[in-house]
């Protein structure tokens, strides 16, 4: 395994290297101290000895030399997904190492920008919002998973959260999660393309069960990827079948399952257990937050759907007092002489169960283990014979999974494992939810959360012997004490929430070292502030009117995915198959269709060949030039065009659509109106006529620059000679992120939107339809600048102000804000906005300038560390919140009217009059004089210096100033003398080219006289 597993909060223990066996000397030493300890009697020890030496030599003589095997030829160690004949020791612990390191680095890392590199320009959280999280579940469908995931998320609704839950199926659970006021959305089996949900809408996602599966497809996606992803996953039975995937050949399975787990930030189990079966999968994402409701949630679905006695199902008749030992779900030396141990402190009870005939005896003990062989279980039987129990008395059962029935059918339970555990026995807390007495050592996360003589018994398990007492004590007349009874009915409601707090707590640390949230959200509180109501147990009372509606249980429901996902598999190998056979089929179709398509060409040529050989008249020179040059200017012109492009030649606009990765493909439009820009070559639409930008703008084959400009390196990579692919007089664009918010122009504002455009109604405008105050990040409907301020870590003034300041090359202590109103109207977000052709050229001319100096003040220290003082953690896309308002500022500010559009009617109201900006616009700055003069400045430098210095300004566009005009224009005037001598060259040497004189000339003769053919002469 590549990492080790431990539950949150707790410190990891140094310990010997992980799934190594313990030394056997180590063993014989521990064994040695316990048997010399002045706690044990002399009679008492010689007896221990005796046992143990029975013990080794029995080992001797039923151990087998091959691997131990279950009853069947199971191997041992089956349920360990291949780990197998490995003997766990006392102290092994499982800590989740790297996971452990990276959010210790994460956390001094933070610490780090905050005293450090950022001291400059502190950073703060405004708080406007929640933090929103997706909580999945597979179906609403009464189980334990429900009941966690219920009692989590009132926890996280009360101290902060915003919750919104998903799930695949309806069910009757739907009316808890009302209950608690959170809503339920149900989604589509069919998750691959069809989602209509944006995920980045969300601080973190929740799943729960390997049901939930379908939705994983979704978030490997871009723009997707990078939501954290916290995987509760309960079930075993994705880890029981990894031995026949193997051994079937079912790569392409396990793959995909490899895949599907390392998606996942952080994978939960309940069980330390589970992290081992699902080694295979291990991507250093595991972690286990022991505690669950299942067993209690079992036992009481037990007594609702008992239809038989356990005691006679298992051949108990009711007079039988059974006694169960049991032990955990790993194998360690040491453990068979535990039981020895235990076997040996019940033999005081013969004296009170007294046979009435030799074939049959009241007293049963029942030993249950896991990892039982069966040299292990002759092992045992010959030991309890010679300590004095008859040969009916004691039974060795080895389980495999269920021991519900076994726990039900006995008196008392007896944890027979001196092994210290990391959390709570499982095999303990069914037995106390089943209402049975339970007697166990004095282990520390025993210990914890069960009170000796309250809810359970405890014995030392340095003095075994006391377990003989609690017996003697508990035992009455063949039966349970009356408190003995007592102790098990407390227990059994103590069990119900046992490891409550634990679990939700550790829950809520979680989330707190996973997510990371932006400036505009509120950080929740704290684990310490979650209330003791809710953190002390779950929430039972909401499932007390649907407990018992649901029959099928976890285990079935995932097996049933898991058969449906083989079957997919099968049928995609079979359709493979088919394809490569039709494949092959086609070829040898294709390679026939060739060799008579080479025939008829070559018969072809020949008759044109011969054709030209016949007398025809040719014209002048002059002509043969003209028809060969129209043929050059043919051939470089064809190219196919679709339909959507044919019909956008025709309209005044064209609105694009900036997208990156496959998961914003659900959310672009098909209509002639739009057109997608894919920012990256990767994730573009098949068949479709999207732009590459990152072919039209090699800038955007940098990763960094791509994360970091978002959508903006759209606006640069139309704009880089924009007449090559946008011919229309104006230009739009609108972000996927609208749409799947249900903000996108609808049928009826895209014709008034269209109208208005070919009217000129507003002239030189602005249009946008996505408001800034209606921006699920802004509910308190902030201005302008303190907006800006909010999801920028509080530093977009002083980050604006700077930039202004080095672009217009003003003085140091300069620090002026451009002016925007907070007059009641609103501003535009998520780049969705219309501008004639030639003013968004403008506008790509002042933001190149603006985007340069901002990468000079942020590339050196974010490019490093990954920090940015305008996002509170690392953060890829630091310098796309600022650009996202950039539009507003050179709007307003170059005298453009901005002009709101409803997205749903289509009705306009102009925002920010023009009357109402005199005086406040800074028009001399925006002018395009202004502007234009600067970029020249810059295309000179750049031309003409090439400073050898980190720039971002020539990689943005084009470099146009009149040196280059100047230079084009020379290089255009020799490309055409050249073209000019290279035709006369040719005119020249196609008339002195060399002809062949004629050999003769042909004279046709006469006709001959065939008038008298067809007479006949007579004689």
């Amino acid at each position: 395994m590549g990492s080790l597993f431990e539950a949150a909060g707790v410190a990891p223990l140094k310990r010997s290297p992980l799934l190594r066996a313990a030394p056997p000397s180590s063993a014989v030493h521990r064994i040695t101290r316990f048997l010399l300890s002045e706690k044990l009697g002399y009679l008492h020890w010689v007896f221990t000895v005796g046992a143990f030496l029975l013990v080794v030599a029995l080992f001797q003589a039923f151990l087998p030399g091959s691997a131990p095997e279950r009853p069947g030829g199971a191997t041992a160690g089956a349920d360990l997904g291949g780990i197998e004949g490995l003997d766990f020791g006392d102290g092994i612990r499982f800590v989740p190492t790297k996971l452990l390191d990276k959010w210790e680095k994460e956390s001094q890392e933070r610490n780090t920008s905050v005293y450090g590199a950022f001291a400059a320009s502190p950073r703060r959280r405004f708080g406007l919002r929640k933090p929103l999280l997706a909580l999945v579940v597979p179906d609403l469908l009464p189980d334990a998973m429900q009941l966690q995931m219920v009692s989590i998320a009132v926890v996280l609704k009360e101290i902060g959260y915003d919750v919104q839950v998903f799930s695949f199926e309806d069910g009757p659970v739907r009316a808890v999660w009302r209950t608690t006021g959170l809503s339920v959305n149900i989604l589509s089996m069919k998750m691959k393309q069809e989602v209509t949900i944006d995920w980045l809408d969300y601080d973190g996602i929740l799943l729960n069960s390997l049901d939930s599966r379908p939705l994983i497809p979704c978030l490997l996606q871009e723009p997707f990827k990078s939501v954290p992803v916290i995987w509760t996953i309960h079930e075993r039975s994705l880890a029981l079948r990894l031995s026949r995937y193997t051994e079937n050949g079912h790569v392409q399975l396990l793959n995909d399952w490899k895949q599907v787990f390392s998606r996942a930030t952080v994978i939960v189990f309940p069980t330390y257990i589970l992290p081992m079966m699902y080694s295979a999968f291990d991507a250093d994402n595991f972690l286990v937050i022991p505690g669950s409701p299942a067993e209690v949630w079992e036992a009481d679905n037990s007594v609702i759907w008992k239809e038989y006695n356990s005691k006679e199902n298992l051949g108990y008749t009711p007079e039988d007092f059974v006694i169960t030992i049991v032990s955990g779900q790993f194998s360690y030396s040491g453990m068979l002489l535990e039981h020895v141990l235990i076997l040996e402190a019940l033999r005081p009870l013969l004296q009170q169960f007294i046979s009435v005939n030799s074939s049959y005896y009241p007293l049963k003990i029942c030993i249950v283990s896991a990892n039982l062989t069966g040299s292990d279980r002759a092992t045992l039987e010959a030991i309890a014979r010679k300590v004095g129990f008859p040969s009916i008395t004691v039974e060795n059962i080895a389980y495999d999974g269920d021991t519900e029935n076994f726990i039900d059918a006995a008196d008392i339970v007896i944890y027979g494992s001196f092994l210290e555990e990391q959390s709570f026995p499982n095999i303990l807390m069914q037995a106390m939810s089943l209402g049975k007495l339970i007697v166990a050592p004095e282990l520390g996360m025993i210990s914890k959360y069960v009170d000796n003589g309250v809810n359970a018994y405890l014995f030392s398990k340095e003095k075994v012997g006391t377990l003989s007492d609690i017996l003697l004590e508990v035992i009455s007349n063949g039966k349970l004490s009356p408190f003995a009874q007592q102790v098990a009915s407390v227990g059994k409601g103590h069990a119900r929430n046992l490891m409550a707090s634990e679990t939700i707590s550790s829950y809520v640390s979680l989330l707190e070292k996973v997510l990371k949230f932006p400036s505009e959200v509120a950080t929740p509180k704290s684990v310490e502030e979650i209330p003791s109501r809710l953190r002390k147990e779950w929430q039972w009372d909401l499932f007390v009117n649907i407990r018992g509606t649901n029959t099928l249980n976890i285990s079935d429901r995932s097996y049933k995915m898991l058969e449906k996902l083989e079957e997919q598999l099968s049928y995609s190998s079979v359709a493979n198959a088919s394809a490569n056979s039709d494949e092959a089929f086609s070829s040898i179709i294709w390679e026939e269709e060739k060799r008579i398509e080479m025939v008829n060409t070559k018969k072809r040529i020949e008759e044109e060949e011969l054709k030209d050989r016949s007398d025809q008249t040719h014209g002048t020179w002059e002509e043969v030039y003209r028809n060969s040059k129209r043929a050059d200017r043919a051939r470089n012109e064809l190219h196919e065009r679709d339909d959507r492009e044919l019909e956008r030649t025709g309209q005044p606009l064209c609105i694009y659509e900036p997208y990156f990765g496959q998961g914003a493909w659900p959310f672009l439009h098909q209509t002639s109106l739009y057109r997608g820009i894919g920012l990256s070559s990767k994730g573009r639409r098949p068949g479709a006529d999207d732009i590459d930008a990152s072919s039209r703008l090699p800038l955007l084959c940098n990763s960094y620059y791509r994360e970091a400009l978002g959508e903006y390196g759209a606006f640069f990579a139309l704009a880089n000679r924009v007449d090559r692919v946008h011919k229309n007089a104006w230009i739009g664009f609108q972000s996927w992120r609208a749409s799947a918010r249900k903000a996108s122009l609808s049928k009826e504002a895209e014709a008034k939107l269209l109208e208005a455009i070919q009217t000129r109604r507003h002239g030189d405008a602005l249009y946008f339809w996505v408001r800034m105050d209606k921006d699920l990040r802004n509910p308190r409907q902030l201005d302008f600048w303190d907006f800006c301020d909010a999801i920028n870590a509080g530093n977009c003034r002083s980050a604006f102000a700077e930039i202004i300041r080095r672009m217009y090359d003003m003085q140091p202590d300069w620090n002026s804000l451009p002016h925007m109103p907070d007059d009641g109207d609103s501003w535009s977000v998520m780049h969705s906005w219309v501008l004639p052709t030639r003013s968004f050229l403008e506008f790509v001319m002042f933001s190149r300038m603006f985007v340069d100096v901002m990468d000079m003040l942020i590339y050196d220290q974010h490019h490093t560390s990954g920090h940015c003082f305008l996002s509170m953690s690392k953060d890829k896309h630091c310098y796309s919140r600022v650009l996202e308002l950039l539009v507003n500022v050179w709007a307003y500010h170059s005298a453009r009217r901005i002009v709101y559009i409803n997205p749903a009617t289509g009705a306009m109201q102009e925002q920010h009059k023009l009357k109402n900006r005199r005086g406040d616009m800074w028009i001399r700055w925006f002018s395009y004089a202004t502007l234009k003069s600067m970029d020249e400045d810059l295309a000179e430098e750049a031309d003409s210096d090439h400073p050898p210095r980190r720039w971002l300004w020539p990689s943005t566009g084009e470099i146009v100033w009149q040196g280059v005009y100047e230079r084009e224009r020379n290089m255009r005037h020799q490309q055409k003398e050249r073209r000019k001598q290279q035709s006369k060259d040719k005119i020249r040497r196609i008339k002195n080219r060399a002809r062949q004189k004629t050999l003769g000339k042909y004279i046709k003769p006469p006709p001959e006289d065939v008038g008298n053919t067809n007479s006949t002469s007579t004689r």
